[in-house]
């Protein structure tokens, strides 16, 4: 980052510094051009003010006297003084044989000077590479005098000055990568040192503008550690869970295998080998649905139209199989509710909830599950007449392998992640879930699509 940014400051340096020197060599270009036409005009005006020449009729006059009066200016070695007579007759010429000269008759100054008594015209030499200026005024006799001088090409005057240029931009180039390596140290030791206390939320960023991002960084940080500590606590737990039917599992085939059991004993033994391999298998099933919802986006789900209650109604037969089991009467019913949603995981959703409301209920207890409209939202409610679930508990009941009564779920065969499920379940539709529940007369669970 620091290197991209001092190469992008230097290289804007050397831009600014050649756009500014090409410009600034156009500007004054175009001033000197303008100078030297102003030049041209007064030593016209000064040739024609000293009445040096003859009139036309009577012959050139005093030629020697104008050839001396023009050597006589400044810029003499360029200054070319020619005086043409009305037809375009070259009359005189400081700088060749007026013998060997072509009528001007049709030169642009010299027919301008004729028809408004000036004028003036820039020819270029590509040979020479030269500008030349000249500037015509219509004498008293009708006769033009005609003033030029060269000037070199603006291409010519770049060239001539880029090796001075190329000296400033190694000069500006050297310089710049100072400043930059300054500048860029400067700049970025505030976000270096927001950087080694991004865990620190007293140490705010020194720009204003990164504020939403430092914010963004921090949540997104706090995020991840919070997904690791689930993760790591997740892991803990899972360990812990398949530890203990296991090592039950192998406590008794051992006893098995070295008939320290009684024959009377056996069918007992087994029995128990047979409900912690059921503990286990269920388990392993859940932890792997659980991954699944975990690591799925609603892109692997297929949603489809269905109706809440018809779906609620097609778990009905297994439920009320459980429910026998645990002594437990359990109800359905509501109407037709329309949404949008995956079937499979509906129908999940809704034997956790009963199958946590039956395992949880008192001997002779009662469940009761509805599906209606509320506000037109599908609402599912189950509600039950159970233990009930303590106030300081009941943000927890839906993390992972939490349990609100430990032994009584090892009896029953709950995982501890039916409710896990259950929430991951709601996400993915975008619903809500609330409980209410009193210790000892139930607990109401209410699921808003």
């Amino acid at each position: 980052m620091k290197q991209k940014i001092n190469l992008r400051l230097i290289g804007m340096s050397v831009v600014v510094v050649i756009v500014t020197m090409i410009c600034t060599t156009f500007v004054f270009y175009g001033l000197f051009r303008k100078q030297v036409r102003n030049d041209l005009k007064i030593n016209a005006e000064i040739l024609q003010a000293a009445n040096i020449f003859g009139s036309y009729e009577s012959g050139p006059g005093e030629k020697g006297a104008l050839a001396s009066l023009a050597e006589g200016f400044d810029d003499a070695e360029t200054l070319r003084v020619t005086w043409i007579a009305a037809d375009g007759t070259v009359l005189y010429d400081n700088d060749a044989d007026t013998s060997e000269m072509v009528n001007h008759s049709d030169r642009p100054e010299f027919i301008s000077a004729v028809e408004t008594g000036e004028g003036e015209a820039v020819r270029r030499s590509d040979t020479m590479d030269k500008n030349t200026f000249y500037y015509a005024v219509l004498m008293d006799d009708g006769t033009v005098l005609r003033l030029a001088s060269d000037v070199s090409s603006i291409l010519s005057v770049l060239l001539s000055t880029l090796p001075l240029m190329l000296v400033i931009v190694a000069a500006i180039i050297i310089i710049s990568a100072l400043i930059a390596h300054m500048l860029t140290k400067k700049l970025l030791a505030p976000i270096e040192t927001l950087a080694e206390n991004i865990e620190d939320t007293a140490h705010m960023p020194v720009y204003k503008e990164m504020v939403p991002f430092v914010n963004t960084i921090r949540s997104q940080h706090e995020d991840i550690l919070s997904a690791a500590r689930v993760r790591q606590d997740f892991t803990a737990n899972v360990t812990h869970e398949l530890k203990t039917p296991l090592t039950a599992i192998s406590g008794y085939a051992e006893l098995i295998e070295n008939h320290m059991v009684e024959p009377e004993q056996e069918t007992h033994f087994a029995e128990q080998i047979r409900k912690n391999a059921d503990r286990l298998v269920s388990l392993i099933n859940d932890i792997i649905r659980l991954s699944e919802l975990d690591s799925g986006s609603e892109e692997r789900f297929v949603y489809e139209q269905l109706d809440l209650y018809e779906t609620v109604e097609s778990c009905e037969p297994l439920l009320k199989v459980s429910a026998v089991k645990k002594n437990v009467h359990i109800t359905f019913e509501g109407e037709s509710c329309p949404m949008r949603g995956n079937r499979s995981m509906i129908a999940e959703l809704v034997e956790n909830l009963c199958q946590n409301a039956i395992r949880y209920n008192h001997d002779g207890g009662n469940v009761n599950v509805t599906v209606k409209m509320e506000d037109d939202r599908p609402v599912l409610t189950v509600a039950d007449t159970g233990i009930g679930i303590p106030r300081d508990m009941q943000e927890r009941v839906f993390e992972r392998f939490f349990r609100v009564d430990k032994s009584r779920s090892k009896e029953t065969g709950g995982t501890g992640l039916g409710l896990a499920i259950v929430k991951h379940i709601v996400e993915l539709h975008d619903a809500e879930i609330t409980l209410e529940s009193d210790v000892g007369e139930g607990t109401t669970i209410r699921v808003r699509f």
